[in-house]
């Protein structure tokens, strides 16, 4: 009585008169007593969570949506009903595995999932929801629109909504948000009587990644060709830009689709989990520490022992048998890729010196990249080694580095020497890029001279583009056996391209090719020319190059370009194309009002209607448009 006395006493106190007072305090009482009987008689309790926030690339392209899909639950009341309308629930959705359904129903004797996270339309759900034993739950579900894209950086989302592996696990929270709460209960009558919790804020957000869907599908398409080429194990590949880090794709082959969840084997991103023996393209990094710490210059000679050197009681060899070179410089040695003249090098530099240089390229460390499962790869931290461990480490074997800690290191040559830290997220003028130096820029610049006649004149011929100058490093690397020793090789390519405004730095590897080659040049470095090709027609690089000669006709690598300006354009009938960038074919058509769609990314390729054909207030201009073609 003290306690009734005291609350209205209190609400009038803050302006309800005396009957609402009162009003106010049964309503209160009423509440807890539904209250605790609801939670004495819950009988099922689950959290919905809102719409997971969308993952989306640089340019706003969906990788990650959701859509509308359905539960269906019984809670076993009457099991003689139940049975009556599960057999009701076959004409309406006929494949269901209704045997297991009568199976868990049998078993059970409260809360029983009948089926999860189906596809019902409007009509069956209808129906459905006339059902009094069967009741139906919406839910948002995950689905990835262009299935194998990205696959593996993206990863999938499980049956209760939690991100399982990839971006979706990394930012799991952010992209969750927070659920409400439904609790089901008996009523007096046993029927199920569903409670909601207050609304809660639903802080989901989006992810806007760094990369572009454009370049994602020419990479993979790329490196797919490129294992059915040579009958690989896998292959993997990935694109950074050297200023911002932004890594713009990435990608292993074989992957999976995500909305089957797939193979697990084929599930990581081997390009970020797995170390391997980088081989030869280690080597920029071996002579970079003797040039930055002024023990060789490019021109500084060794001799290179007519390809054969004896260490420890082990002899080293060229990885080219019929290679037999003598006085070699230094510059020459990463052309040519010569093993005893990196041996050589990296003794007169002690392993010491070159260690802290290899840490400076943060080898044997995470980058940080936002992808879960980033191995540190392998990388002795003694103080000292032997010769013989030297000699290996100098050009890349019996150390272990993952793609993108390669990526990262080869950046710094692009960029002039800062280290940038890897990203997989789009960088905006709000975030800071994460740099430093670790060459000086002199150091930065002779190695970018040498890579590129390494592309010239050295074992990266595969790799030249007309007009372009690519500095690009080669690697044949033997494969660890998982057995022990070496068995097959890893083929790799890593460079970029020199005279554009942007640089973007490319690796490819293709672990064990079994046909046609095994050669870096042979297998990776057409590879890497084809994703190089899309990138630089991509963000039209070839508009600003000097190299090509004004009295020329020839148009970059041979593009079959006709330019708006030389055409004919009539009023009234439809105008050719074909051969045009979408600015200047969306001109024409809007200058010309008519309506158009169009797919794909580049030139047109072809058209409907045909050229000339007559303009009704009905035509519609459809332009397929893809990268033009290469000589």
């Amino acid at each position: 009585m003290k306690n009734k006395i005291l609350f209205i006493f209190l609400a009038m106190s803050l302006g309800f008169s005396l009957v609402l007072a009162k009003a106010f305090y049964v309503q209160v009482i009423n509440s807890t007593k539904l209250i605790a009987y609801s939670e004495s008689q819950v009988v099922r309790k689950v959290k919905i969570y809102p719409k997971r926030g969308y993952i989306v690339d640089r340019n706003d392209n969906p990788l990650a949506i959701n859509v509308q899909r359905y539960n269906l639950f019984t809670f076993i009341k009457d099991r003689k009903k139940l049975k009556t309308e599960i057999n009701s629930l076959k004409k309406i959705l006929p494949n269901l595995n209704y045997s297991k359904i009568l199976k868990q129903v049998e078993k059970r004797s409260r809360f029983t999932w009948i089926a999860r996270r189906i596809d019902i339309n409007h009509e069956d759900l209808a129906e459905i929801k006339k059902f009094k034993n069967i009741l139906v739950e919406t839910i948002s579900s995950r689905m990835y629109p262009n299935h194998e894209l990205l696959a593996q950086t993206l990863g999938f989302v499980g049956i209760d909504n939690d991100g399982l592996a990839g971006l979706e696990y990394e930012f799991n929270e952010k992209l969750q948000g927070e659920p409400e709460i439904y609790k089901y209960f008996r009523d007096a009558k046993g029927r199920p009587v569903k409670y909601e919790s207050a609304k809660v804020e639903k802080r989901n957000a989006d992810l806007i990644l760094s990369i572009d869907k454009d370049l994602q599908a020419s990479l993979e398409e790329a490196i797919k060709e490129g294992v059915q080429k040579h009958e690989a194990n896998l292959a993997g590949a990935a694109v950074m830009d050297s200023e911002t880090g932004e890594i713009l794709a990435i990608a292993n082959y074989p992957t999976f689709d995500p909305n089957l969840n797939g193979n697990r084997e084929f599930r990581k991103l081997s390009f970020v989990t797995d170390p391997f023996e980088p081989g030869s393209i280690f080597k920029s990094l071996t002579v970079a520490s003797a040039l930055e710490n002024n023990i060789i210059t490019e021109e500084t000679n060794y001799y290179c022992e007519r390809g054969k050197f004896r260490v420890d009681n082990h002899y080293i060899t060229e990885s080219d048998t019929n290679h037999n070179y003598e006085w070699l410089s230094v510059s020459e040695i990463l052309k040519l890729s010569s093993n005893i003249g990196t041996t050589k090098i990296a003794f007169d530099l002690t392993y010491p010196v070159l260690k802290e240089t290899l840490k400076k390229f943060r080898i044997g460390e995470k980058t940080g990249i936002e992808i879960p499962g980033e191995s540190r790869g392998i990388f002795d931290n003694d103080e000292n080694i032997k010769p013989l461990r030297l000699s290996n480490i100098s050009f890349g074997q019996g150390v272990a580095t993952t793609g993108v800690q390669m990526l990262a290191a080869y950046s710094a040559f692009a960029n002039g020497g800062y280290y940038v830290k890897p990203t997989i997220l789009k960088k905006t003028s709000e975030h800071k890029i994460e740099k430093k130096r670790i060459l000086s820029r002199n150091t930065a610049n002779k190695i970018t001279d040498m890579l590129v006649s390494v592309v010239e004149d050295g074992t990266g011929g595969n790799a030249k583009i007309k007009h372009f100058v690519m500095a690009g490093k080669t690697s044949t690397a033997q494969r660890v056996d998982e057995g022990g020793g070496y068995k097959g090789y890893v083929s790799a390519f890593i460079g970029y391209p020199v005279n554009v405004e942007k640089r973007l730095v490319t690796l490819v590897y293709v672990d064990n090719p079994t046909k046609n080659g095994y050669y870096g040049n042979q297998v990776a470095g057409p590879i890497f020319k084809k994703i190089n090709k899309a990138i630089l027609y991509k963000s039209k690089s070839f508009n600003s190059l000097s190299r090509i000669k004004k009295s020329s006709n020839k148009n970059l690598d041979n593009i079959q370009i006709k330019y708006s300006g030389r055409r004919k354009i009539h009023k009234g009938v439809v105008p050719d194309l074909v051969g045009l960038d979408k600015n200047s074919a969306f001109n024409i058509l809007d200058s010309l009002k008519i309506k158009y769609n169009h797919n794909g990314f580049g030139l047109v390729k072809s058209q409907w209607p045909q050229p000339g054909t007559a303009i009704s207030n009905s035509t519609q201009v459809k332009l397929n448009f893809a990268a033009p073609s290469y000589d």
